[in-house]
C-alpha cells in the first residue's frame, strides 16, 4: 500500500502543478496583462485545463483508488492517507462525468466572457456581454446535466464550492436570515445616519497601501509567502504552500474601500497559509469549503477589523498616517463610520447588516436562471426589481447592477454567491468558539496582538485544508452545526449599542 499511496500523490501532484497554472494565468488576466491578449489567454487556459481534465480523470488513477479502498477502510477516519484516499476518489467521480471537450470549450469561453464584461462594465452596457452570459447559462445547465439525479440544477454547480449543501436547504436558510434581518435593517435605517465624511477625504493611493500593509502584517500576512498587487475586482489565490497572493483596489475618495478589501482578502490568505504543508501537493491542500473560506475573510473583516477592540490599538497609527485627514475626528467618530449602515447598490461595499440582503437577492436570481423562470435579457431588469423591493434603492445603470460582480463573467452561473452569506454566519459562530476558549482575545487586540485568534483558527479549521467537509469542521471546531443565532446575536448586540 505503501507504493500505491507513493503512486497516487505524484499523480495527484501534477494536477495541483496543473492547477496551480491555471490559477497563475488567471492571476495574470486579473492583474497585468494587456487587454488584447484575452483570446490568446484563452486558448492557453483551455490547453492546460484539457491537460488537467484528461490527468483527473484518467482510468488508471480510477484503478489505483479502487485498489486503495480497502485501505482507506481499514484506516481511522481522521487518517491523513484515509483523508486523501477518501477527497480524491470524490473528485475523480465528479470529473469523470464531465467530458474533457466542455472542459476545453468552457475556458476558452470563460476567457472570452471576462475581457467582454471588462468592456462591457467600462462602457456601462449590459448588451456587450448577454450574449457570452446566454452561453454561459447553456454551460451551467450542460454541467448539471452530467449529474442525473439532483434536485435542482443549481446543485451540482453548488457542490463545486459547498460540497453537500442542496438548493433548497440554503433557500430555507436565507429566508429565515432575511426575515429576522429584514426588521433589524429597517430599525437602524429608520434612525438619523452616523457622519462618514471622515472617510471620503482625499487619501492618497500610495499612503493607503502603505498603511494597508502595515496592518495586514500586523494580523499575521507573510510577505515571504505573499505579495499584494490591484485588480478591478481585489480576490486571494493561491499557486503554492509559499505564494499566497491577494489584490485590493483603491478608492483615493473612499479610505474604507481598499482598507477593509485588503483585510478581507488576508483572512482568506491566513486561511491558506495556515493549511498543514504535508498536504501540498494534493487536494487536501486547500480551503474545504467557500462558506468555510469566506467565513475567515469576514471574520477578519468585520468581526475583528471593524470592532472598537482593533481600532483601538490601530486608529492613532491612522491618524499619525493621515494626519490633516483625520484631524478631530475622535476614535468614536471613526468607529461609528466604518460601521455605517445604508442601503445601498454595491455588494462589495455593503455594510455588514444590509450585506446578506444583496448576496440573497444574486442567489435567488441564480436560481431562476438555471430554472429557466428568468431570462439573460431579463436580468438587468429583474436586479433592479428586486434591489428595490429588498434594499429600497435600485441602479440607475448596468454597471452598478448586473455587471458590478465579476463571479457570472468568470465561471458558471451557480453556486457562485451562497458562500458569502455562508460565511458571515460561520465567522460568528466560529469567533464565539475561539472567545469561549481564550476570553482574553478581545483585550490582546486592543494590544495589537492577533497570535491568539489566529493560533486558535490554525489549530481547529486552518490547519485541516480539505481534510474533513464543512458540516464536520463546524462541528469539530464550535461544538454544533452550523446555526444563524451566534450571527444574529451578534449583529443584534453591535447595532443596538451604536444606535
Amino acid at each position: 500500500m505503501e507504493k500505491k499511496m507513493e503512486e497516487l500523490r505524484k499523480r495527484l501532484r501534477e494536477i495541483y502543478d496543473l492547477d496551480s497554472v491555471i490559477a497563475l494565468l488567471n492571476w495574470d488576466q486579473n492583474t497585468y496583462m494587456p487587454e488584447a491578449a484575452g483570446d490568446a489567454r484563452g486558448s492557453q487556459l483551455a490547453v492546460i485545463a484539457r491537460i488537467r481534465h484528461d490527468r483527473m480523470v484518467d482510468p488508471g488513477l480510477g484503478r489505483l483508488l479502487e485498489e486503495l479502498t480497502p485501505y482507506e477502510q481499514e484506516l481511522p477516519y481522521d487518517a491523513d492517507d484515509a483523508a486523501l484516499i477518501r477527497v480524491a476518489k470524490r473528485h475523480f467521480v465528479t470529473e469523470s462525468k464531465v467530458p474533457a471537450d466542455f472542459v476545453s470549450r468552457f475556458y476558452q469561453h470563460v476567457s472570452q466572457t471576462y475581457a467582454a464584461w471588462v468592456e462591457a462594465r467600462k462602457e456601462d452596457d449590459f448588451s456587450k456581454v448577454e450574449p457570452y452570459l446566454e452561453k454561459t447559462l447553456e454551460f451551467s445547465r450542460e454541467y448539471a446535466s452530467f449529474f442525473p439525479g439532483h434536485q435542482h440544477p443549481a446543485d451540482p454547480l453548488i457542490d463545486r464550492s459547498d460540497y453537500g449543501m442542496k438548493a433548497e436547504e440554503i433557500r430555507r436558510l436565507f429566508a429565515e436570515l432575511r426575515s429576522r434581518l429584514v426588521p433589524l435593517v429597517e430599525q437602524v435605517t429608520s434612525l438619523p445616519p452616523t457622519d462618514r465624511s471622515c472617510l471620503t477625504k482625499f487619501y492618497p493611493k500610495e499612503q493607503q497601501l502603505a498603511f494597508g500593509k502595515k496592518v495586514i502584517k500586523k494580523l499575521g500576512f507573510d510577505f515571504k509567502r505573499g505579495r499584494q498587487d490591484l485588480s478591478p475586482h481585489p480576490f486571494m489565490i493561491r499557486f503554492a504552500d509559499g505564494d499566497v497572493r491577494i489584490t485590493t483596489r483603491v478608492n483615493e475618495h473612499d479610505l474604507s474601500e481598499a482598507l477593509f478589501s485588503t483585510i478581507h482578502e488576508t483572512g482568506h490568505a491566513l486561511y491558506e497559509l495556515g493549511i498543514s504543508s504535508c498536504y501540498e501537493g494534493t487536494p487536501l491542500h486547500t480551503g474545504t469549503s467557500s462558506g468555510v473560506h469566506e467565513s475567515q475573510s469576514r471574520l477578519w473583516e468585520n468581526i475583528v477589523g471593524r470592532s472598537r477592540t482593533f481600532w483601538t490599538y490601530f486608529y492613532p497609527r491612522l491618524q499619525a498616517e493621515f494626519k490633516e485627514q483625520l484631524a478631530g475626528v475622535s476614535l468614536d467618530e471613526f468607529y461609528r463610520a466604518i460601521n455605517h449602515v445604508k442601503r445601498s447598490l454595491i455588494r462589495t461595499e455593503a455594510d455588514e447588516l444590509t450585506y446578506n440582503l444583496h448576496v440573497i437577492i444574486r442567489f435567488d436570481l441564480e436560481l431562476a436562471l438555471l430554472e429557466g423562470s428568468l431570462s439573460v435579457k431579463d436580468l438587468p431588469e429583474a436586479w433592479r426589481s428586486r434591489y428595490q423591493s429588498d434594499l429600497g434603492v435600485a441602479p440607475q445603470s448596468d454597471q452598478n447592477g448586473v455587471l458590478q460582480d465579476i463571479h457570472w463573467y468568470a465561471d458558471f452561473i451557480g453556486g457562485m454567491f451562497q458562500g458569502y452569506t455562508l460565511g458571515n454566519i460561520l465567522s460568528a459562530q466560529f469567533y464565539q468558539a475561539a472567545l469561549k476558549a481564550h476570553p482574553t482575545i478581545p483585550e490582546e487586540m486592543e494590544r495589537g496582538e492577533f497570535s491568539t485568534l489566529r493560533g486558535w483558527l490554525t489549530e481547529n479549521i486552518y490547519q485541516y485544508g480539505s481534510k474533513y467537509t464543512a458540516a464536520e469542521i463546524v462541528k469539530k471546531a464550535t461544538g454544533t452545526d452550523l446555526t444563524i443565532e451566534p450571527y444574529l446575536d451578534y449583529l443584534t448586540q453591535k447595532y443596538t449599542a451604536l444606535n
